[in-house]
């Protein structure tokens, strides 16, 4: 079911599917066709990929109000609920602009910008994924985003998923499109005649859509490279051990890549979670799926202590990190690398996936050591802005001409000399 390994035998950045490269040959001809053809070729490859006919990309009103039909209001209360958290967070991070005038009348500043229009992709493949627009789309509206629109692929039927669609919704997005696959990254990337062309892609999807954004960043921004899910999940004898496997198997469950680690200096604990990996695994409807990730990408690591532990996790930088010991808040000062941080027994991972707040948009395979959570930070841009006095460019011009002339810049050293000599001629 689950390999006992050496903490230092540890890998969870060896899951990444970075796309052979018959694959990434065939993302480009993809992006090429798209850009070049716009909805001809969007139409074209959802026949050939998603076996069906789409002929009307935008999501209608008659099929929005259809999907709420199909839900339970219960649903919509979830909804609502996360949606509210999510916003209450995200609020707490945004920034504003700022100008300080110096002694000298200069004025420096920053001006803090958001994006005009967002695209965000939500998968369609193995399940529906209505959390994912919400954690997307209540960032960029924070930020203040004019427009974020969506693109997911159809279902056989050529309808989107109706929990998706209520998502969007409640989430206040208007233009939903019909689209999936590395056609629709490119569709957002370079605009077609339906689908309007964005400042920015953010979402998750297979490795297609990994490989299509990871080549129009550029043209494009977009959030990350993201791979399969990730979790590791320190504990030590205060924990619960169905706790600790319910936990690890909230993230083997989403794909057969995933990856599910537990980290322990307890020989006591590590066998009762592996009992009950087995027991809880069996009674989940997506054992399989959970199964084959404990089994190919799950581990168990006897360390000497908690410090050792958590040292290891450093390592792996994992993109969820739960402290499941007696005294989690004296170790948060020696976690350096995690993509979310859950403290204590009451803290599980699938908590932050829907309702704690933060987005569960997160670095992987690693990149924790660099990288940050989705947020509002991601739908900005600075704008540095300097409005000089004369006392500045006679103090420092002189400063300017030698660095200029020491790069061999010479019309730089010329733009600040002619206002120097200015000075000089008319006092």
């Amino acid at each position: 079911m689950i390999s006992i390994v050496k903490a230092d035998e540890l890998d969870i950045r060896r899951r990444e599917e970075t796309g052979s490269p018959e694959e990434e040959r065939m993302v480009r001809e993809v992006i090429r066709h798209v850009q070049h053809k716009g909805d001809t070729a969007l139409a074209a490859y959802t026949r050939r990929f998603d076996k069906v006919e789409v002929t009307e990309t935008l999501v209608s009103a008659v099929e929005m109000e259809d999907a709420y039909q199909q839900v339970e209001p219960a649903f919509i209360n979830a909804l609502q609920t996360a949606a509210a958290k999510i916003r209450a967070y995200h609020e707490r991070q945004k920034r504003t602009s700022w100008m300080e005038t110096e002694t000298d009348g200069t004025v420096l500043g920053q001006l803090v910008l958001p994006l005009e229009r967002v695209g965000v992709y939500v998968p369609g493949g193995r399940a529906a994924y209505p959390s994912t627009v919400l954690m997307t789309v209540i960032p960029a509206q924070v930020a203040g985003v004019e427009e974020v629109v969506i693109t997911t692929p159809p279902q056989a039927d050529g309808k989107i998923d109706a929990t998706t669609l209520v998502a969007a919704r409640e989430a206040g997005v208007e233009r939903i499109f019909k689209v999936g696959g590395a056609q629709a990254i490119a569709a957002l990337a370079f605009g077609t005649e339906t689908i309007p062309r964005v400042d920015k892609i953010c979402g998750p999807g297979n490795r297609y859509v990994t490989l299509a954004k990871r080549l129009v960043y550029g043209q494009v921004d977009i959030d990350m490279i993201a791979g399969p899910s990730e979790i590791v999940v320190i504990a030590d004898d205060s924990a619960d051990a169905a706790w600790v496997a319910a936990d690890l198997l909230s993230q083997a469950e989403h794909d057969p890549m995933a990856s599910a680690v537990l980290l322990t200096p307890s020989q006591t604990l590590a066998a009762a979670v592996t009992r009950e990996l087995i027991s809880q695994c069996e009674r989940l409807p997506r054992r399989e799926i959970a199964a084959q990730s404990l089994r190919e990408h799950g581990a168990i690591a006897i360390t000497v202590d908690v410090a050792e532990a958590v040292a290891t996790a450093n390592r792996l930088a994992p993109e969820h990190l739960q402290l499941m010991v007696e005294d989690p808040w004296s170790w948060v000062g020696q976690v350096r690398h995690a993509g979310a941080l859950f403290l204590g027994h009451w803290s599980p991972e699938a908590l932050g996936d829907y309702v704690a707040g933060p987005s569960h948009v997160l670095p992987t395979n690693g990149t924790a050591r660099f990288s940050s959570p989705l947020g509002v930070d991601d739908f900005t841009k600075k704008t540095s802005l300097i409005a000089a006095s004369r006392d500045m460019i006679q103090r420092d011009g002189q400063t300017v001409v030698t660095l200029a002339e020491a790069e061999g810049l010479s019309a730089h050293a010329a733009s600040i000399r002619v206002r120097l000599e200015k000075e000089d001629t008319h006092g």
